[in-house]
């Protein structure tokens, strides 16, 4: 649940500490107070999208604290490593930064914004005005049928099935083409791939010839260096060179080191020099054959790598990526000279995955069908216990209008039906239901899909609109109902349902120093009949406070089962 919340700079709110409690907590307040702002700080601690306008004018940041307790097991700890304090406490923390930036932290522990998001819709949900339209939506019915039916398992059956088809249905537009297109494509390719086969390419060829140009472009300089240092290891035609001259040296040193440790040792280190200088004479010596040329070789390096330049700009920036792209071509024409068989193959493989996504798709549609009639009792109970006792409410099921009835979210086309009076037709909801209607119903169905989530806390943000009366009664009870299973905290303007709250939070908005702004105080039993009063009439006269007072004790009574 949450124990407390903790708002700095937030709009028109300073600073606000809220401490919660179990059961059923209500917020009231004049249009403009501030309730809203309170909710909006709630989803932002819950990861929910923000704008650096919500930072209080003048401020540089804006922060929002929450605290939770008793949370239920959530995988999401596993799954991030991080979990509840020794107290079995949560602390959640945002910040929001005037360059948009975002500070958000989990026990300490340093998060993105989509991780505390993913954490948020774990520890509680946020139903709003908003939700109504939703209903209205006959495109958002399939989705809290399947939130309901827990249908997630065969959904995903079905949807391997049907990627499947879309997959095969690409193949086969990829390699179906007229006649003149296909007559086309193949002389393409096989241009291409005579002139790549006709280079003779070889994977490295590029690098070894601007190499080989190099030295054929130095070719006078190489030449001169290696014979330079051919003379003087060897003395060539001149006389004695360098190794000659070391090897006399060994021969006086290993003589003299007979007779002296000294000269031995430095004997020994000629021999080491004369091993290592013949070793350089062998390897300039292979030098000397490298550099052997021959008249027009570089004339031919130079036409090898114009002819490679002018390939690489058809084809590919090196040799690999030519000869890649010679492998694809092949290919390619292979698939078109025999796309016929390749043709007749592919569509025998999509009769077969289009009779697989099929039969996924009617598991899916008699899930779903057999959810339906469960979720349309539960409504029918839900809003009977809403004071709305005449209400019938269906599940309506029609073909997919899709090539082969399905597309990717199966094969139903989903509706919810009402009649609001004794015999009427079922008819669409976005065409009878009425603003208060619309409003119970949604209750209804959160109600029902409450039961299904893990979530410990419910918030309602003037879920009530268009209800009043006996209706407004009613709809204060289930909320009260609802919380006695979880935490529910509820924004309102009904006083029959701030009567029945446990726990009574008053928004009010005033000036200091010249600023605007909001504070959120927690009601005692006569501060809640004044509040009460100003909700029923506006103005606080004795005769609202006796109204107010009705009000408590009646609800009072009907929590203590009286």
């Amino acid at each position: 649940m949450l124990s407390l919340l903790h708002i700095e700079n937030i709009a028109v709110i300073d600073r606000a500490d809220i401490s919660f409690d179990r059961g059923f907590n209500v917020l009231t307040g004049e249009t403009g107070a501030g309730k809203s702002i309170v909710i909006d700080a709630i989803g932002a601690i819950m990861g929910e999208r923000t704008s650096r306008d919500l930072i209080r004018t003048g401020a540089k940041s804006a922060r929002v604290t929450a605290v939770f307790r008793d949370l239920p097991p959530i995988s999401w700890f596993d799954d991030n490593g991080i979990s509840p304090d020794e107290n079995g406490e949560l602390l959640l923390e945002r910040v929001i930064q005037g360059d948009g930036r975002n500070l958000c932290r989990v026990n300490g522990v340093p998060l993105l914004v989509g991780q505390l998001r993913e954490l948020g819709v774990r520890l509680l949900n946020i139903h709003g005005q908003h939700d109504g339209q939703q209903l209205l939506d006959e495109d958002c019915h399939l989705d809290y049928l399947d939130s309901f039916g827990g249908t997630e398992g065969q959904k995903a059956a079905f949807s391997a099935a049907y990627d499947k088809v879309k997959d095969i249905r690409k193949t086969l537009s990829a390699i179906q083409m007229d006649d003149a297109e296909k007559a086309r494509r193949i002389d393409t390719l096989t241009y291409q791939i005579d002139e790549l086969e006709a280079a003779n390419l070889r994977e490295g060829e590029d690098g070894e010839l601007t190499d080989r140009r190099e030295v054929l472009q130095n070719a006078e300089r190489l030449t001169s260096a290696v014979e330079g240092a051919w003379a003087a290891l060897t003395g060539g035609e001149e006389g004695d060179g360098a190794l000659s001259l070391l090897m006399e040296a060994e021969g006086h040193l290993t003589s003299g080191g007979k007779h002296s440790a000294d000269l031995k040792a430095l004997a020994e280190t000629a021999t080491q020099l004369r091993c290592d200088l013949d070793d350089l004479a062998e390897r300039v010596r292979d030098a000397r054959s490298a550099f052997d040329f021959y008249p027009g070789e570089l004339d031919e390096v130079e036409a090898r790598l114009d002819r490679l330049y002018r390939l690489k700009k058809k084809y590919g920036g090196t040799v690999g990526e030519m000869l890649d792209y010679l492998a694809k071509c092949k290919t390619e024409l292979d698939a078109i000279q025999f796309s016929e068989e390749r043709t007749a193959k592919l569509e025998q493989e999509l009769a077969a995955a289009l009779e697989r996504a099929g039969a996924e798709g009617r598991k899916l549609s008699d899930d779903r069908k057999k959810a339906a009639k469960t979720l349309a009792a539960r409504i029918q109970s839900e809003l009977t216990e809403l004071d709305m006792p005449k209400v019938r409410f269906e599940v309506e099921f029609a073909p997919k209008d899709a090539p082969d009835g399905m597309d990717a979210t199966g094969m139903d086309t989903v509706r919810f039906l009402m009649s609001a009076n004794v015999g009427e037709d079922l008819k669409p909801i976005n065409k009878i239901a009425s603003g208060g209607e619309l409003s119970r119903i949604m209750l209804a169905l959160k109600n029902v899909l409450a039961e299904n989530e893990e979530v410990s806390t419910l918030i309602f943000d003037e879920v009530d609109a268009g209800v009043s009366g006996r209706a407004a009664m009613k709809v204060a009870r289930k909320l009260y109902q609802v919380s006695r299973g979880r935490q529910v905290l509820c924004v309102t303007h009904l006083p029959q349902i701030a009567a029945m709250g446990d726990v009574h939070f008053s928004v009010e908005k005033g000036e200091r120093d010249g600023r605007t702004y909001t504070r959120v105080t927690r009601l005692e039993r006569s501060r809640r009949k004044e509040e009460l009063a100003r909700l029923s009439g506006g103005a606080v006269t004795e005769t609202m406070l006796s109204g107010a007072e009705e009000l408590l004790g009646s609800a009072e009574k009907y929590k203590a089962g009286e």
